[in-house]
């Protein structure tokens, strides 16, 4: 039962009872209320003279106004605010990060959802904040293979996100009846980088070629483990092992979570590209500004520090190694 206040009729009540002498437990019966708040009220309305219900609700009036806090609303906190969320940030994100870059302005998550459905923030509708929720594909029907290295064979650490440069992979395609455009996406699991490499199709010889292209683009060490489905584009994974100096082991069927980070932000790259489009007419241009987005927003598992940050962070860390 929620509280409420003593109201004006209530301190009536209260006032004839104390002065007939009733006990603070007695009075609380009657009134149904806990005997602790009748024992305040008495406290607080004594004075000089005998405890006056009008002169108690006068009195309580003037602490409520008192009580009442400054809006938080500013300019400053929306300007803020309204910035990130043009960057696809959630009210989440937005408040964890904002509790580092300007604590005194900080806000909870729950006040900046409330601020969007009073239409404080985004005046047309609410349509800024990101899907939440399952999205449901059609079943797969690709071809399989059954060889190679079990994810049952990869090491504890890797599972439990203990070091760097262990990925999930994966393919994200067009629409069926469009073109056979995909592209091929990697998603670091310790600082949960995400990255897309456009293909022409998903074949194994489009996939070693989006893989070199990424990991040529980093020094070596980045790519140590890759954790992959059984699609047949990953039916190169012989060569990726031998061409790169890494392990690549496979998921169970039917078993997505084991691959929940690449998943995952396969889903978020579909509030940019949703089904149904053709991937041949995205440019390179406009899939790098959805990876930007995407990779930087502030995490919760990683302190509110961006995918982009801590990744570039484990690249510092893997180049001083390399040194010493």
């Amino acid at each position: 039962m929620s509280y409420s206040h003593l109201s004006i009729t209530e301190r009536s009540q209260l006032a004839i009872l104390h002065r007939m002498g009733w006990s603070t437990r007695a009075i609380a019966t009657e009134l149904k209320r806990h005997h602790s708040t009748i024992a305040r009220e008495l406290k607080r309305g004594h004075g000089v003279e005998e405890y006056q219900a009008e002169t108690a609700h006068v009195a309580y009036e003037k602490r409520r106004e008192r009580s009442i806090s400054r809006s938080k609303w500013t300019a400053e906190r929306e300007q803020y605010i309204a910035g990130k969320l043009a960057q696809t940030w959630s009210p989440e994100q937005i408040a964890g990060r904002m509790s580092q870059e300007c604590p005194k302005q900080q806000v909870s998550f729950k006040t900046i959802y409330r601020w969007l459905y009073q239409g404080l923030l985004v005046k047309e509708d609410t349509a800024v904040l990101r899907y939440k929720g399952k999205r449901r594909g059609p079943v797969e029907t690709r071809g399989r293979f059954n060889i190679g290295k079990s994810i049952q064979q990869r090491p504890k650490d890797v599972r439990k996100r203990q070091s760097f440069g262990h990925w999930e992979l994966d393919t994200v395609v067009s629409s069926r009846g469009k073109s056979k455009a995909c592209v091929a996406t990697f998603a670091e699991r310790k600082t949960r980088l995400y990255l897309a490499v456009k293909m022409p199709d998903r074949t194994s010889t489009s996939l070693e070629k989006a893989f070199g292209v990424v990991a040529a683009s980093f020094p070596k060490g980045t790519f140590q483990t890759a954790t992959v489905d059984r699609g047949k584009e990953f039916a190169c994974y012989e060569r990726l092992e031998s061409a790169h100096d890494l392990a690549i082991y496979f998921a169970d069927p039917y078993s997505s979570w084991q691959r929940g980070t690449n998943e995952n932000a396969n889903g978020l790259l579909r509030e940019f590209f949703p089904k149904g489009i053709d991937f041949a007419e995205v440019s390179e241009e406009e899939l790098a500004q959805a990876l930007g987005l995407m990779n930087n927003r502030p995490r919760k598992y990683l302190g509110w520090k961006t995918a982009h940050e801590s990744f570039m962070e484990a690249l510092s860390h893997l180049a001083c190694q390399s040194v010493m």
